[in-house]
């Protein structure tokens, strides 16, 4: 192990490895409009992106995909119009903050010129935003080299041995951005966008809960398959 906790040899060949398997992700989903990633950022929040894709083509089809559209609507349309993403009442008042704090801050031109430090922390002040949301939008919308952690980057790193149960976010965030600061900046970020899109792509489709690891690009090198092979591959879902 480093002295940030992660391999960052294994770290390489986990990435490789995928990359190899899916191959390009093209991430963000949908769109690359820096506003329209910020609303999928919130919509996403415990859902499917199926579900996101709906709730932004309603909102487009009714021309309400804009901050000054956002802010005019009254909260329950706005409810209305976002229903298939799923907790709806809830993300619509979530958006209405993130909304005020975008136009307040003077939108994307003006806060692209902040420090990924002073636009994380003022980020992660908004109603609404935690980590995982916050780093989703400094990266996929801000183009900074920040490592966004789900639940499936939890799992995956725990099955491969990379981290130990009970890892933080904040700590696993730090420890893959630690080891990949050699690379240059514009690196970094082609290299995080990948690497999450093809997180959750592995762990969607492959490493749930009970895992796929017949199917697995990282069997051959994954702790938990080593383990238990039976038990790992004797429960293949349809």
């Amino acid at each position: 192990m480093s002295e940030a906790g992660i391999d960052p040899a294994r770290l390489e060949g986990v990435f490789a490895r995928l990359y190899q398997f899916y191959g390009p992700q093209y991430w963000w989903p949908g769109s690359d409009e820096p506003f329209v990633v910020m609303v999928g950022a919130v919509l996403t929040q415990n859902t499917a992106w199926t579900n996101v894709e709906k709730a932004l083509a309603r909102l487009e089809a009714s021309k309400s995909l804009s901050p000054e559209a956002i802010h005019a609507l009254p909260m329950k349309s706005l409810a209305e119009r976002i229903r298939p993403s799923g907790y709806f009442n809830i993300k619509a008042d979530r958006l209405k903050h993130l909304t005020t704090w975008y136009q307040s801050s003077g939108g994307f031109e003006r806060l692209r010129r902040q420090s990924t430090q002073v636009l994380r922390k003022r980020l992660l002040a908004v109603k609404g935003v935690g980590p995982e949301t916050c780093d989703d939008i400094l990266l996929y919308a801000f183009q900074r080299p920040v490592f966004v952690v789900d639940a499936y980057t939890f799992r995956i790193f725990e099955r491969l041995g990379l981290i130990g149960v009970g890892l933080g976010y904040e700590a696993l965030r730090a420890a893959v951005e630690k080891v990949t600061r050699r690379k240059s900046r514009c690196a970094r970020v082609r290299r995080f966008n990948e690497f999450h899109a093809l997180i959750v792509r592995h762990g969607s489709q492959v490493c749930r809960p009970k895992p796929r690891c017949r199917d697995c690009a990282l069997a051959t090198v994954c702790d938990y398959n080593l383990a238990f092979p039976r038990e790992s591959n004797s429960g293949r879902e349809a």
